[in-house]
């Protein structure tokens, strides 16, 4: 008999009859419907706390474990479905700049390269949750830098910290956008999206190719999105930046090509990490948006991402440069 917990997918809790029912009370009660949970079907349960942004605490995943297996907390079984392998030694003796590296995609990112053998840099605006993320990891094996990648008196003690060698280059750090049309973006949404998501992006891209000419190697990978690849998936801001993420990257690519640094991007698609959107969200944007945000096949976590990620940083990725990675799914084949 399977057992259900809180690493159980929730495709193994909806087909289960105990499971379905006790899922589908919990998402009537808030008034929803369990076809909201389609595209979430590969995900673990435990990953709905972070999804829900607060709204979801942990005693309700507690609550519906306990529910299915009389009143216990059962220990956690093999995971079904995905499982991240760690590669031993790929980034062995490398020093890895990571931004946004403090929760989602980048932690996740940088959590597998020093698992792997790496020295990270990890760069982010919130400096207690970098703290929090040094005293997870072994000792030697993360610089924490707190830094904002739009200022570059922040993007030089970024290089300060990498030191004389700088093997690679992970451009994780962005922010969603307010989902407005063109004609309702402000200046202040504009200003950030771009400056954190693209401009941010160049800057520390700038920084850290002399470094890597003179090494003869490097690999850099930019996070663009689904957003940059077409334009039904965010607002105006968000894809303007995505979009010119991937310029950055293709044109990077072609003037490096031969000197021995690689530059690719990889597009994420329905993401599991909880980013939190602006407070308030054009209704204009968000309902022309929906009946295409909805046809997303499934989410990814953040680890999920990661492997996608650190393929192309890693050796592994040897003889492709340029590429722009769709990590979605199958989303943008739709």
């Amino acid at each position: 008999m399977t057992v259900l917990t809180a690493g159980s997918t929730i495709g193994d809790w909806l087909d289960d009859p105990a499971g379905g029912e006790a899922i589908r009370a919990l998402l009537a009660a808030s008034g929803t419907d369990a076809a909201s949970l389609d595209a979430l079907r590969s995900l673990p349960l435990q990953q709905l706390v972070a999804l829900s942004q607060g709204k979801m605490p942990q005693s309700v995943v507690d609550d519906l474990v306990r529910s299915v297996n009389g009143g216990e907390l059962p220990e956690e079984q093999p995971a079904s479905g995905w499982q991240e392998r760690i590669a031993e030694g790929r980034f062995a003796g490398r020093t890895v700049i990571v931004t946004g590296a403090a929760g989602g995609i980048g932690r996740a990112t940088a959590s597998r390269i020093i698992r792997e053998g790496g020295r990270v840099v990890a760069v982010d605006v919130s400096a207690d949750r970098l703290d929090e993320f040094v005293l997870s990891v072994p000792a030697g094996s993360i610089v924490a830098v707190a830094a904002d990648v739009t200022k570059q008196e922040d993007i030089d003690r970024v290089i300060d910290a990498a030191g004389e060698r700088i093997d690679g280059l992970a451009n994780v750090a962005g922010v969603n956008d307010d989902f407005s049309p063109i004609h309702e973006t402000s200046d202040e949404i504009w200003e950030r999206v771009i400056g954190i998501n693209l401009t941010g992006v160049f800057k520390l891209t700038r920084a850290v190719v002399p470094t890597m000419l003179a090494a003869g190697s490097g690999s850099i990978v930019n996070i663009t999105s689904e957003a940059g690849i077409r334009g039904n998936a965010s607002g105006n801001a968000y894809t303007v930046s995505k979009h010119g993420v991937v310029g950055l990257t293709r044109s990077a690519a072609f003037m490096y090509a031969q000197q021995g640094v690689r530059v690719n991007a990889v597009a994420p698609g329905g993401v599991a990490t909880g980013i939190p959107f602006p407070a308030h969200v054009s209704e204009a944007g968000s309902a022309r948006l929906q009946p295409f945000q909805a046809a997303i096949p499934s989410l990814a976590t953040a680890e999920q991402l990661a492997a996608s990620i650190t393929f192309l940083l890693s050796d592994d990725g040897v003889n492709i440069n340029g590429a722009i990675l769709p990590s979605d799914g199958g989303w943008s084949v739709q």
